[in-house]
């Protein structure tokens, strides 16, 4: 058993997430994390809500609230949306806790110490008619590097590249539209360059990567600058050092803090266990944890911050960049194993959008239909690996098409026949060649859907499950068990049913990552007790350091199906099947589309 960490981008506590955001960052890693915890791996999928910058300072004061009411209300919701998904987080937290703060700031001091972080005086930007501090990614402007004429202030979503709002051409305000004035201001920088080389050393080892993430991580190293990591700003991290850390106008950016969180959300995670150093078996470089792998999920907009940004805080802590230095108090840290980044998904041929309605939000959507009919979508059409366009048109196809009409059928068909003409589960005598050949298909998809899935071949996988599905309808067709009415005939029947039934058992088991909820269904229908596919749960939690409690997302995953086929038992009582998924009326179609018009 090998101890594997699965690290979740943190979702932005600025709104309720859409369907888009979880095709990305959640559904994937919950997968991943449900198939190696069920291969036998010791699993930590940790992450939590992204509450710090000045977008959320900006939503805040128009509506009146303070920043940290706002992370509030939203920390709920994305929270309770996750957990209606059934993304199985060992901890899903959030970035305003005091155990955050603290280890922020750790990074932060050992940073500093080794050489990495910079003082420099910069230009900062201020809005001429109010005087206050303008977010970076609050300005838009042309970017000077490939023409983009709507780059952000941060970083332009064309070229990739980091940008600062000063380079912009023509800047304006995305406020107000006036262009800003630009002050010198101190502030602190990662210095990049100082560990460029280690940096190039490590991509150089990584192998298996999702060839576009290797190649944009790869280019993005020719030309690496020192990149700004405090702001003029009233909301975020202290800065802790000796004149800084009471200082209310400078802050840690956002964009430092959240990625630290992974860290941060383990050493919570072990804390809450009651071994607080437990976090170090998936963390330490050179402990009982450098055996440790880490998978981090994201969306391709967020690569950067994972592939370079994350790694180069990882390699300065450590001391492993071009200045030397030790490691800080936490001790050498690994590095991901694997970024695994996603591609953007659309709705009805448009960007996702918010403002425009062109949006359905998780929450709305688990109020109309079943969890696992998104799950299956996104796994079996998502975005994975090219941009991919969610219709309407195509989740009705698929849920009615494959899973009501392919899975469904066969959990349905084969139960409801052995309980009507057995009452429980019979046996299976003088198996034929067709019975051992649809049953050697059930077993080899093990290796072959764990191994993809292993591989970040999620949409393969869910396919190859699907194909031990049409092959068990195909041969429940060819046999038809039905039309074996006579007496003498009644051990063929129960043999054929008995065959069926088993490939359904295995059937379920290779589902289970990617339909939890509906495979405890199955486990239960075929005369189950007990947890099949784990569920999360949400806790509320009081803060270990002394502030407010909030709701976190946990669980216990120890429980659960093997990865392995499992024998069924002759004889365990079945009753008539309810179904598994619903058909969808083909009218839900006009409906939504009708509520983006």
């Amino acid at each position: 058993m090998s101890h594997v960490l699965a690290a979740v981008a943190w979702p932005y506590a600025n709104g309720p997430r859409h369907i888009g955001h979880v095709s990305g960052f959640g559904v994937p890693a919950d997968v991943f994390s449900r198939y190696m915890r069920m291969a036998g791996h010791d699993v930590l999928m940790v992450s939590g809500t992204d509450e710090h910058g000045t977008p959320i300072q900006v939503q805040a004061d128009s509506e009146g609230l303070t920043p940290r009411e706002l992370a509030d209300r939203y920390n709920r919701v994305i929270v309770e949306d996750l957990h209606g998904l059934g993304l199985s987080y060992d901890l899903f937290t959030r970035t305003t806790t005091g155990n955050h703060y603290q280890v922020v700031q750790d990074l932060f001091e050992g940073l500093y110490r080794n050489g990495y972080i910079i003082a420099k005086t910069t230009l900062g930007a201020i809005s001429p008619s109010t005087g206050r501090t303008l977010p970076d990614r609050y300005i838009e402007g042309t970017c000077p590097i490939c023409g983009y004429g709507s780059a952000r202030g941060d970083q332009c979503d064309n070229c990739g590249n980091q940008l600062d709002p000063e380079q912009l051409i023509n800047p304006k305000s995305r406020i107000n539209g006036e262009t800003p004035e630009f002050v010198e201001t101190e502030h602190f920088f990662l210095d990049l360059p100082a560990v460029a080389d280690a940096l190039a050393a490590w991509l150089d080892t990584r192998e298996g990567w999702r060839p576009n993430v290797l190649r944009f991580s790869r280019n993005l190293l020719d030309d690496l600058h020192p990149r700004a990591i405090t702001r003029d700003l009233e909301w975020g991290v202290p800065i802790p050092l000796d004149g800084w850390r009471d200082r209310s106008d400078k802050r840690i950016y956002v964009w430092f803090d959240a990625v630290i969180g992974y860290l941060s959300a383990s050493i919570e995670w072990a804390r809450r266990t009651g071994d607080p150093s437990a976090w170090k078996k998936w963390w330490s470089a050179d402990g009982e944890g450098k055996d440790a792998a880490a998978y981090y999920f994201m969306g391709k907009d967020n690569i950067v911050f994972h592939s370079v940004i994350w790694p180069a805080i990882l390699l300065g802590y450590s001391g492993q960049g071009s200045r030397g230095g030790s490691p800080g108090d936490l001790g050498a840290l690994n590095l991901p194993t694997e970024v695994v980044s996603s591609e953007f998904l659309t709705m009805e041929g448009r960007k996702f959008s918010s403002s425009r309605q062109v949006v359905i939000y998780v929450r709305d959507f688990l109020e109309r239909y079943d969890a696992d009919a998104l799950r299956y979508f996104i796994a079996v059409a998502g975005p994975e690996s090219q941009d991919t366009d969610f219709t309407w048109a195509e989740f009705l196809r698929r849920n009615n098409d494959e899973l009501v009409a392919g899975w469904g059928n066969l959990v349905n068909r084969s139960i409801s026949m052995a309980a009507k003409n057995f009452g429980a589960i019979p046996p299976a005598v003088d198996l034929t060649e067709a019975d051992e050949a649809l049953l050697a298909v059930a077993r080899v998809g093990f290796g072959t859907v764990g191994g993809l899935i292993e591989k970040h071949k999620q949409k393969q996988a869910i396919g190859e499950a699907m194909r031990v599905v049409a092959e068990a309808n195909k041969y429940l067709s060819d046999q038809a068990p039905w039309k074996l009415k006579d007496e003498a005939d009644k051990p063929r029947m129960g043999t054929i049913l008995h065959v069926a039934l088993q490939v359904v058992s295995d059937a379920n088991t290779l589902l289970t990552p990617f339909l939890p909820h509906s495979a405890q269904k199955v486990h239960e229908l075929l005369g189950g007790t007990g947890t099949h596919a784990p569920m999360p749960a949400i806790e509320e939690v009081s803060d270990l350091d002394g502030g407010p409690a909030y709701p976190v997302l946990t669980g216990d995953y120890t429980v659960g199906a093997r990865w392995e086929s499992t024998p069924i038992e002759a004889g365990r009582a079945l009753a008539a099947p309810k179904p598994v998924f619903r058909k969808l009326d083909p009218s839900i179609v006009d409906e939504e589309l009708a509520r983006l018009a």
